[in-house]
């Protein structure tokens, strides 16, 4: 059965940071790839929040500059996440 949780998005980034940190190489081979598949989708997970973020400013924007500085953000943020995948 799969379900979703809901944490603060502070608590998300620390612990993607935190398991990006650790030293893996001592610890058993076979448990790399896990770590290598755990850490690409969180990362993954992510930039797709912060992609949906940078699409909701252009949305919000208060001003034609705002909305097309913030379009600008999102098609570099886009491009940085294809290029990753």
């Amino acid at each position: 059965m799969s379900r979703n949780v809901t944490i603060p998005l502070s608590l998300f980034n620390n612990i993607i940071d935190l398991i990006d940190c650790w030293d893996v190489s001592d610890y058993d081979p076979l448990l790399r790839p896990t770590y290598s598949d755990v850490l690409f989708a969180l990362t993954k997970k992510k930039q797709s929040i912060e992609l949906r973020n940078a699409y909701a400013k252009i949305i919000f924007a208060d001003s034609e500059q705002e909305q097309h500085d913030a379009r600008m953000r999102y098609l570099m943020m886009k491009r940085e996440k294809d290029n990753f995948f």
